[in-house]
């Protein structure tokens, strides 16, 4: 060949030294069973991942390994983190005394002496012996009315002495953040499954599925690239 240099082969970009380049021909099923397996693959992976936030509940061990759901082995710094948030950001002490304060403490004393006052009525009638038809006479259905409203008053005539006292004890017998820490930590993982699935079960079906279309696009991608690659 004019202008070639001794040893070497001019070659049209589209052909080889031995003839035209042919790509690789896939079948119709081909272009259809990769996408499918593709798809297997990605909701399979998903689906196991999502399955494994939770299951299995206990540790199992696997070839070696220790295997065990994400909630059930994190479950105590879970609990911790949880307590944290509630304790320290959601309800906190100075939260629930104005909650207390916007209560009705006279309504709510005053159910409480109507349940309990018949009981210490009925135990002052035992002790009394044949006196309590007396007691009876004198403590009729409207006295017992005068009486309970009267405690009520006198109870809350020094209102802010007892929200201070109530206060103090919030302080002293009440922490919040170790308490929610307590109980999510003593929580069965099964319920901690099913309060999960209740807010988030649509989510995480999507997760699912989404893993299943991510599969089916990359095995599509992948017969294409199949379908240019030299045969």
């Amino acid at each position: 060949m004019r202008g070639a240099r001794p040893g070497m082969m001019r070659t049209d970009p589209t052909t080889g030294p031995s003839g035209p380049i042919q790509s690789m021909t896939l079948s119709p099923l081909a272009w259809f069973l990769i996408p499918l397996l593709g798809a297997w693959i990605g909701y399979g992976t998903n689906l196991i991942a999502v399955r494994m936030i939770f299951r299995p509940i206990k540790p199992v061990n696997v070839m070696g390994f220790r295997i065990q759901g994400l909630v059930g082995r994190r479950q105590a710094e879970i609990a911790k983190s949880i307590g944290g948030v509630v304790g320290d950001h959601l309800l906190s002490h100075q939260d629930m005394l104005e909650a207390m304060e916007k209560a009705d403490l006279e309504g709510l004393l005053d159910r409480i002496l109507e349940d309990r006052l018949p009981e210490v009525l009925e135990g002052l009638k035992k002790s009394l012996g044949p006196m309590a038809n007396m007691l009876d006479m004198f403590l009729t259905p409207e006295r017992l009315v005068d009486i309970r409203k009267t405690l009520v008053c006198k109870i809350l005539e020094d209102k802010e002495s007892l929200t201070v006292s109530l206060e103090q004890a919030l302080e002293q017998g009440l922490d919040v953040h170790s308490l929610v820490e307590t109980k999510v930590a003593e929580f069965p993982v099964e319920r901690l499954e099913e309060l999960i699935l209740m807010v988030a079960k649509k989510e995480l079906r999507a997760i699912e599925i989404l893993g299943g279309i991510l599969g089916a696009v990359i095995g599509l991608l992948q017969a294409g690239i199949l379908s240019l690659l030299p045969a």
